[in-house]
C-alpha cells in the first residue's frame, strides 16, 4: 500500500462525510425540512412494528432513502425509496398504508413526482422485468465487454459526433429496453402500464440500494445461493432467521445490475446527443428525461463486475480473519487473510476496517491510515454495511476512530485503552 494519503482522496472523503453526517447524527431536518414529518407518518402507521429481513420496516425505508441521498439521486427518487411500499409491491405483500388509502393522500406527503414513481414502483412486476427480462439476459463476460465498448461509444458520440446503432452492445440493449420504454401488466389489475427506459433505470438503481440494505447470509440460505449469483432458484424455507450473520453473497448480482444501469445511462447519453445534433428537442418529458440518471459510486461507478466465485472466496477469507483466526500473536496470518479478501473483492469497506486495525496494533501507522481511509470511503459510498452484524453508523464510527489514531500515530496498548476509544475530532 502507498505510504500516504493524497489530498485529492482526503478532499473526496470530506465531501462524502459532509453528505453522510446528517444521517450519522440523526439530524433529519438537516437532510430536508420535510423529512422528520415524513418519517413521523411512517412511524404512525406502524412501519416500525413490521419485521423486514434484517430488522424492521421503518429502518429499512429510512436506510434506503439514506443510500439514495448519499448517491445524489433526484429528490423524487429518494422519496420513492422512503415510501417504496406505500401500495405494497411485487416483492412483498407489505403496504405502508391501508389499502383504501387514496393516491392523493400519498401525494400530500411526498408530492406529485415522487408519488408517481412510488405508484409505478409498487404496481409493475419488478422481479420479472428487472431479473427475468434484463439481468438474466446477460452473462458476466458479456457485461464486461459491453461496458468497455459503451465507454468508447459515448466518447465517439460526444467528441466526434459518431453514432453507430449497429454496435452489438447497443443493439442488444435497445432490444431489451427500447428507447420508448416497455409495456408491462399491472400486478393487480392486469392493465397495460408503460414504463419508460429512464424509469426502468431508476428502478434498477433503487433495487441495488434496496437490496444492499437488507441482504445478508440468511437470504443465501433461503434461496440456496451456493454459487453467489442470487438467481432465487433454491428453496431453503426451513432456514432459521437470522442465521450466523455472515455477509451475504449479493455483490455479483448487484454489480451486474449496476453494469446494466450504466449501459442504459450511456445509451441515453448517446440517444440524447444524437437528437441534439440533429436539431431535436432538448428534453423530452414524455421519456422522463427530466429525471437525472446519477451514477452511484459503488463498483467504481458501476463499471466493474464482481466475479461470483471471487465474491465467495473473499467473503470466506474475511470471515476466517474476523471469526476463526486467533489474532493474539497471529496478526500476520490475519493480515494475509484480509489482503486475500481485498484482492478478490475490493469493493466493500469492512475488510479494510479490520486490516487498518491490524496495522495499528503493529504500529504500522502509514499503512493503517491508507487502509482506514479506504474503509471509511467505501462505507460512506455504500451508505449501508456489508457485514450487517454491526450497523452502518457503527462501522463508520469505528473506521473513523482508526483513521484518526493512524494520523496521530498512536494506539492503545491496554484493554482499557481500547474501550476508552471513541472521540472523533
Amino acid at each position: 500500500m502507498p505510504s500516504s494519503v493524497s489530498s485529492t482522496q482526503s478532499n473526496y472523503l470530506q465531501t462524502l462525510l459532509a453528505s453522510a453526517r446528517p444521517f450519522l447524527r440523526g439530524e433529519l431536518e438537516a437532510v430536508d425540512k420535510n423529512l422528520p414529518g415524513q418519517v413521523a407518518v411512517l412511524r404512525s402507521v406502524g412501519a416500525g412494528e413490521c419485521w423486514h429481513k434484517h430488522g424492521n420496516f421503518l429502518e429499512h425505508l429510512m436506510d434506503t432513502h439514506r443510500i439514495l441521498k448519499i448517491w445524489k439521486a433526484p429528490e423524487a427518487v429518494c422519496l420513492c425509496g422512503l415510501f417504496h411500499s406505500a401500495y405494497s409491491n411485487s416483492y412483498v405483500n407489505l403496504a405502508i398504508f391501508d389499502p383504501n388509502t387514496g393516491r392523493d393522500v400519498v401525494r400530500g406527503h411526498v408530492g406529485v413526482d415522487a408519488e408517481r414513481l412510488i405508484h409505478l414502483f409498487c404496481v409493475v412486476p419488478r422481479q420479472p422485468i428487472i431479473h427475468d427480462d434484463l439481468l438474466f439476459k446477460y452473462s458476466d463476460s458479456e457485461l464486461v465487454e459491453h461496458l468497455k465498448h459503451s465507454e468508447v461509444s459515448v466518447k465517439n458520440a460526444k467528441e466526434k459526433g459518431l453514432f453507430n446503432s449497429e454496435e452489438i452492445w447497443r443493439k442488444k440493449l435497445n432490444t431489451l429496453v427500447p428507447a420508448n420504454g416497455t409495456t408491462v401488466k399491472h400486478i393487480k389489475t392486469g392493465e397495460d402500464v408503460v414504463v419508460s427506459r429512464r424509469i426502468l433505470a431508476i428502478f434498477l438503481l433503487m433495487t441495488i440500494a434496496d437490496f444492499s440494505d437488507q441482504l445478508f447470509g440468511f437470504q443465501d440460505q433461503l434461496f440456496d445461493n451456493h454459487d453467489g449469483r442470487l438467481d432465487f432458484s433454491g428453496n431453503g424455507c426451513s432456514a432459521l432467521w437470522p442465521g450466523d450473520g455472515k455477509p451475504g453473497l449479493w455483490l455479483n448480482w448487484a454489480s451486474r445490475m449496476g453494469a446494466i444501469y450504466m449501459l442504459i445511462v450511456r445509451e441515453e447519453e448517446i440517444f440524447m446527443e444524437e437528437r441534439k445534433r440533429t436539431g431535436g428537442i432538448e428534453v423530452d418529458k414524455g421519456r422522463d428525461e427530466d429525471l437525472e440518471l446519477v451514477v452511484p459510486p459503488v463498483f467504481d461507478g458501476c463499471t466493474k463486475v464482481v466475479d461470483a466465485k471471487d465474491q465467495i472466496e473473499a467473503r470466506d477469507l474475511y470471515w476466517e480473519a474476523v471469526c476463526e483466526s486467533n489474532p493474539q500473536g497471529r496478526l500476520g496470518k490475519t493480515e494475509e487473510l484480509l489482503l486475500g479478501s481485498i484482492e478478490k473483492n475490493p469493493f466493500v469497506g469492512e475488510p479494510y476496517v479490520v486490516l487498518g486495525h491490524v496495522y495499528l496494533s503493529q504500529g504500522r501507522f502509514e499503512e493503517a491510515e491508507k487502509a482506514a481511509e479506504k474503509a471509511v470511503t467505501l462505507l460512506l459510498e455504500w451508505g449501508s454495511p456489508w457485514d450487517k452484524r454491526i450497523s452502518w453508523g457503527g462501522w463508520v464510527a469505528w473506521a473513523r476512530v482508526l483513521l484518526m489514531k493512524a494520523k496521530e500515530k498512536a494506539w492503545p496498548n491496554t484493554s482499557w485503552g481500547i474501550l476508552n476509544l471513541g472521540l472523533v475530532r
